[in-house]
Parts: structure tokens; C-alpha cells; sequence
């Protein structure tokens, strides 16, 4: 719960940004037509487009929808790739309990005199397990990224055990 209240939080003030950042277009638009249509084009030569190709183009998507051709092209926010709070919580509650399943069944399953180790163990593992098979679905490559997950989940813990050590009489 507390990724996904995280990741709701972060996801939530990228898209007040997006929203904002969308307000200022809408208002440079209104009161900067020409230089907004100057900016559009200017975008296009700058992405391999001739110049004159670049204003027509430009001036066809303004009066096609004006607001939507500076949210994509200039912004990089479109209607399939912005923000969603919600979406990201549930994505972000989901991946966090499926990788707790591991961890779970080896503390239950484990002597309390091996607890920490085989559980640490059980986390690094699944912590490998999750990482290749987000890459291989991400087309990325399986070993340098289980190999980073797991390396920043193992000072993750180990960290945390630091702190919780020198910090556990206190309380």
C-alpha cells in the first residue's frame, strides 16, 4: 500500500504539471498565434523536415487541432502516454504484492533461527526472478537488469537493516 499511495502521489504531480504545462500552451496560443505556429515548424525542421514542408505541416495540424500538435510535439504529452494516478497505484500495488509472494512463503515456511538469511535470500531471489522477467518483456536485456535490481534491493536491505540496528533499542 505504501508504493502504490507513492506511486499515486508522484503520478498524481506529473499530471498537475502536464495540466499546468497544457494551460500555458492554451494561453501562449491564444496570445502568440504566429510565434506558436513559428515554434511548431521550427520543431519540424529540427526533427529533419524542410522548411517549407515543416510550415505547411505546421499550419495544417494548427488548424486541425493546435493545442494537440504542441501537447505532442512540443510537450511529449499525448492522450496514450500521459499521466494516470490510478493506473500507476494498481500497476504499483500489484507488482509489489506478486514480488512479496516469494519472501512471504520462505518466512513461513522457515525456522525463526534462519529467518533473516533465508528471507533475505528469498527477497535477492525474487528480486532476480522480477527483474529479467520485466526486461524480457521489455525487450531489454534480461541479465543487466535483474543484475541492477537486485543490486539496489541488496542495498536496499542492507541499508535498512543499518539503520533499523542502530535505530531498533530507541523505540
Amino acid at each position: 500500500m505504501s508504493m502504490a499511495a507513492g506511486e499515486y502521489v508522484s503520478v498524481s504531480s506529473q499530471s498537475d504539471t502536464e495540466r499546468a504545462d497544457l494551460e500555458t500552451e492554451r494561453q501562449a496560443l491564444e496570445d502568440e498565434p504566429e510565434g506558436e505556429l513559428a515554434e511548431l515548424a521550427q520543431i519540424y525542421v529540427s526533427r529533419g523536415v524542410e522548411p517549407d514542408l515543416a510550415h505547411r505541416v505546421a499550419v495544417q495540424l494548427t488548424e486541425h487541432d493546435a493545442l494537440g500538435a504542441h501537447a505532442r510535439d512540443e510537450l511529449g504529452i499525448t492522450e496514450t502516454a500521459g499521466a494516470q494516478p490510478v493506473q500507476a497505484a494498481l500497476t504499483s500495488a500489484a507488482s509489489f504484492s506478486v514480488g512479496a509472494l516469494l519472501p512471504l512463503i520462505a518466512m513461513m515456511l522457515t525456522p525463526l533461527a534462519l529467518a533473516i538469511p533465508v528471507i533475505a535470500g528469498a527477497t535477492l531471489l525474487s528480486l532476480a526472478l522480477l527483474g529479467a522477467l520485466s526486461a524480457q518483456a521489455g525487450g531489454a536485456g534480461v541479465l543487466k537488469a535483474a543484475s541492477r535490481v537486485t543490486a539496489w534491493g541488496a542495498l536496499a536491505m542492507a541499508l535498512t537493516a543499518a539503520i533499523g540496528s542502530m535505530v531498533g533499542g530507541v523505540f
